[in-house]
């Protein structure tokens, strides 16, 4: 029975293997520290965190996220440690919570390896606290206890640490800062949450394999928060169309659930999978949150599936140790019965986590099979036949594919990767050489290539998803080097001006819309939208910048730095096309920037997280059918819709 414990309780641990699991409503950063009898942590050896995320008989997970599974074994920690103490942090970092007091109460639970709780706490009464010792493990008279702590620190890890006797406290919190802000950077940003409940599942889905899966994410139904006076988010400009810089389709109350379009299965036969099996007020919004929901089933699937199966592995190293240590296993054939025995015991344990992980990957492949096809256009691959029924919309779609994600241990089943849209910060197509199979495929040339290739792909994208003449889009190409691969778009002539070259052309891109900016942000504030020049142009632009630092004097990266942070809420956006180590140069003064950008690479690579689990996924870009003329048609269709409207 699970032990529901209070700030100050205790609780008999029944066993010495366990996962302590954590769920927050936001991302936090999970660790533990290592105390002796008085609770002393005597360096920064014995702290387990996103840097170095393993010690004796300890392992958290190497991100900031809103779930975590820590895996404890008490029985190998150091002989000197007496007390294991569970830390969650806020990762610190512009628009991110500053205190728990602002985000929904931590949850912890310390389970059994199967997954049974043995006792949790929510830390509730949280206020100003950054950091907090959420709970503690620790040895008394032989025996392990939990005991539920929920002690908040305002001064944060570093006060926590200094709390707990190490001596360069804040230079350790400060490295932990580092890696988290690191480890952001590469995650992909989950949709917010809303409290209509779970995602419609079937019997067959992850739980079955153990995983603990909360509500998945959906859209938020809350209105976007404006920047200043909030009738100002939406007013009318001279010349122009209205300013709208909220999420499109936000509604003030909760989406209704899924109507019941499946028919009933056959008894012991899981229920048929439906395109649009999850709350929204509309399909698109209903397939968005589906496949974010498929996104969260496979990451949890493939979590409970890896766990199993380092159990069954760490079972067997323990038995064996245990076997050979026995002078009477040395003699005979026992020692070979005891190996024999403990191989087909990890074989039996990773054999039933196979079958339940293909289970859940036979359901989600075939929930897979209907969904695409059902996608509309910003959410299809170029492959998709909606492309060939393509027309100019007149609405903007709630969120824009950008590639596909996988797992090794399902390679065929893709999940899209769809960010909500007007897009909440840059994108950086990395043109440098990563440790990726594909890159290492192909040549310094190719890989620049592609990277612009994919850039090309995805401003068609995003001009093709925009109503006519509310999308431009700027290209800065300061060598010309990409004049090949930009050809679609400036043959098309959907481009806001012919591609800027040259110092002095990138000098006059960056003043444009660094302006833009300016007066918008202006306009917003101070409630006076109707102030604004009769030319400016009122819709979101996109800034393609090409071969990065090239061309860029240090006011240009200045500029360039503050499109990147101020220019999404007011309607710009930047798209790099980069390798960082080109940018070296510069020194640490453009690690923010590139911590800002949503990373993905031109070729298939394994660099993006999820925000639940951490997974390590392998990111694939969308490219155009071989031979195909795709490209070109949507966007002669977008140029001739512009034309028309300038009529």
């Amino acid at each position: 029975m699970t032990a529901e414990l209070v700030r100050g309780q205790n609780h008999t641990l029944p066993q010495t293997r366990l996962e302590i699991r954590v769920s927050a409503g936001s991302p936090v950063v999970a660790g533990a520290t290592l105390g002796d009898e008085r609770g002393t942590v005597r360096g920064a050896e014995w702290i387990a965190h996103p840097a170095s995320h393993r010690v004796p008989g300890l392992e958290v997970s190497r991100q900031a996220a809103a779930d975590h599974r820590l895996a404890v074994d008490l029985d190998a920690l150091p002989a000197e440690v007496h007390r294991v103490t569970v830390v969650l942090a806020l990762p610190m970092g512009a628009g991110r919570p500053v205190s728990f007091g602002a985000v929904a109460a931590p949850f912890v639970a310390v389970t059994g390896l199967d997954g049974t709780e043995i006792a949790t706490f929510t830390l509730t009464g949280l206020d100003t606290e950054s950091a907090v010792s959420a709970l503690e493990l620790y040895r008394r008279q032989g025996a392990w206890k939990v005991r539920a702590v929920g002690q908040g620190y305002a001064a944060g890890l570093a006060g926590l640490f200094a709390d707990q006797g190490v001596a360069e406290a804040a230079e350790t919190a400060a490295a932990i800062q580092e890696a988290v802000a690191s480890g952001l950077a590469r995650s992909v940003t989950p949709p917010p949450r809303t409290t209509e409940g779970e995602r419609v599942r079937h019997p067959a889905g992850p739980a079955a394999a153990g995983a603990q899966a909360p509500a998945p994410p959906v859209p938020e139904a809350q209105p976007a928060e404006p920047l200043g006076d909030p009738a100002s988010a939406r007013t009318e400009a001279p010349g122009g169309g209205p300013i709208d810089y909220a999420h499109p389709r936000r509604q003030t109350s909760a989406p209704p659930p899924p109507p019941p379009t499946a028919p009933p299965a056959a008894p012991g036969q899981p229920p048929r999978p439906v395109a649009g099996d999850a709350t929204g007020w509309s399909m698109d919004e209903r397939l968005y949150n589906q496949i974010w929901g498929m996104f969260e089933d496979l990451a949890r699937a493939v979590a409970a599936y890896r766990s199993a199966v380092d159990f069954a592995e760490s079972r067997m190293d323990h038995e064996l140790d245990r076997a050979l240590s026995d002078p009477r296993n040395r003699i005979g054939g026992a020692g070979d019965r005891a190996r024999e025995a403990a191989r087909a015991k990890r074989d039996e344990l990773t054999g039933r986590a196979r079958e339940a992980l293909e289970r859940d990957l036979a359901q989600l492949a075939a929930e897979s099979a209907v969904v695409e096809p059902a996608l509309p256009a910003a959410y299809a691959g170029w492959d998709n036949p909606v492309w060939h029924a393509y027309r100019v919309p007149m609405e903007i779609p709630m969120a824009l594919r950008l590639g596909d994600l996988r797992l090794g241990e399902a390679p065929d089943l893709r999940i899209p990767l769809l960010v909500r849209l007007p897009l909440e910060r840059g994108i950086w197509i990395d043109s440098g050489r990563t440790a990726s199979e594909a890159a290492a495929s192909t040549t310094g040339d190719q890989l620049r290539g592609l990277a612009v290739e994919t850039a090309v792909t995805l401003a068609a994208r995003l001009l093709a998803v925009y109503p006519a003449g509310e999308f431009s889009v700027h290209v800065v190409d300061p060598a010309g080097s990409a004049a090949g691969q930009l050809s679609p778009l400036v043959g098309s002539g959907v481009l806001a001006g012919p591609p800027a070259a040259g110092a002095e052309g990138v000098a006059s891109v960056l003043a444009h819309l660094t302006r833009r900016v300016d007066l918008v942000q202006m306009a917003i504030r101070a409630g006076a939208a109707d102030a604004l020049p009769p030319d400016l142009d009122t819709g979101e632009h996109l800034l393609i910048v090409n071969d990065f630092p090239h061309g860029f004097d240090d006011r240009a990266v200045t500029q360039l730095r503050y499109l990147a942070d101020e220019g999404p809420s007011v309607g710009v956006h930047l798209l790099m096309v980069a390798d960082r180590e080109d940018a070296r140069a510069y020194g640490p003064v453009l690690d923010p920037l590139w911590r800002s950008l949503l990373r993905i690479t031109p070729v298939a690579d394994d660099h993006l997280a999820d925000p639940w689990v951490g997974h390590a996924w392998t990111y694939e870009p969308l490219r155009t059918p071989q031979g195909s003329r795709v490209l070109e048609q949507v966007l002669a269709l977008v140029a001739e819709a512009r034309r028309g409207g300038r009529r």
